[in-house]
């Protein structure tokens, strides 16, 4: 397991040809000072951890990403997109009943930074090519289903197709075995989704989440998708996972317009 107290955050860079003037970056869970099972860079202010290290850590990730401060959502596996910014009242980690409800959000401004927390579930990235509009969705199972992604290229004021989207690391298809209820919910919208589940026991199935994500994206009109591979749960010294751990800390996809 990883180690409190890391000097600085370890990031990463979305691999993906968007304009220079869109800042994106995906934090790791190494680099901040959240003691175990939060170890070490936990963003997420819901989950148990001390409020002042969270605050600490976010603090960390903007400084070592050179992004503003982003508008935190209390994600709840939906498919609701707000646009930033909605006002100017500064947030802290303990400010969870102010933060607005959605699992995307999006800003044509600049300075303004996007964000969705996730441990296993599917961060997913936006940009267009002419860098006028970034988003950021929060993409599990549940809110994959309801069409979060469809709603956020929806809500941008710009035409699907000069859309990229990226997908971030979330648990993957070897990992990630679900029920016969889970393949109905996206075989009911989309029978293309059947190719994404694999049997692997009476009623059960393994779930790719990148190809789900793939499959509904291209149907709103996305074809510029990149990323999507590796798996949360199989990566405990870079990643936390729900699934795996319980109770653990959540990692950050992040965007802005520079």
């Amino acid at each position: 397991m990883t180690e409190p107290h890391c000097a600085s955050p370890t990031l990463l860079r979305p691999q993906w040809p968007a304009p220079a003037a869109v800042n994106a970056v995906l934090s790791t869970r190494l680099g901040g000072v959240s003691a175990a099972p939060f170890d070490s860079l936990n963003l997420g202010a819901h989950v148990g951890d001390s409020p002042e290290a969270v605050a600490e850590n976010r603090h960390r990730l903007i400084r070592a990403a050179g992004l503003p401060m982003p508008r935190w959502l209390r994600q709840v596996h939906g498919r609701r997109v707000v646009r930033l910014p909605l006002d100017d009242v500064e947030q802290t980690a303990g400010e969870a009943a102010r933060l607005p409800e959605a699992d995307a959000c999006f800003t044509t401004q600049a300075g303004v930074s996007c964000a969705v927390l996730v441990a296993d579930c599917l961060p997913v990235l936006f940009c267009d090519a002419r860098a006028s509009v970034v988003a950021a969705a929060h993409a599990g199972w549940r809110g994959l289903s309801a069409g979060v992604l469809e709603a956020t290229v929806a809500a941008l004021p710009v035409a699907p197709e000069t859309l990229m989207a990226w997908l971030g690391p979330a648990i993957g298809p070897v990992d990630f075995e679900v029920g016969e209820e889970v393949r109905q919910a996206f075989v009911e919208r989309h029978v293309d989704s059947l190719q994404a589940f694999r049997s692997s026991a009476p009623g059960r199935y393994r779930a790719d989440l990148y190809a789900l994500a793939r499959i509904r994206l291209r149907a709103a009109g996305v074809s510029r998708i990149y990323g999507g591979s590796g798996s949360t749960l199989s990566e405990p010294q870079r990643f936390y996972s729900f699934r795996r751990d319980g109770t653990t800390g959540r990692f950050a996809a992040l965007i802005a317009l520079r």
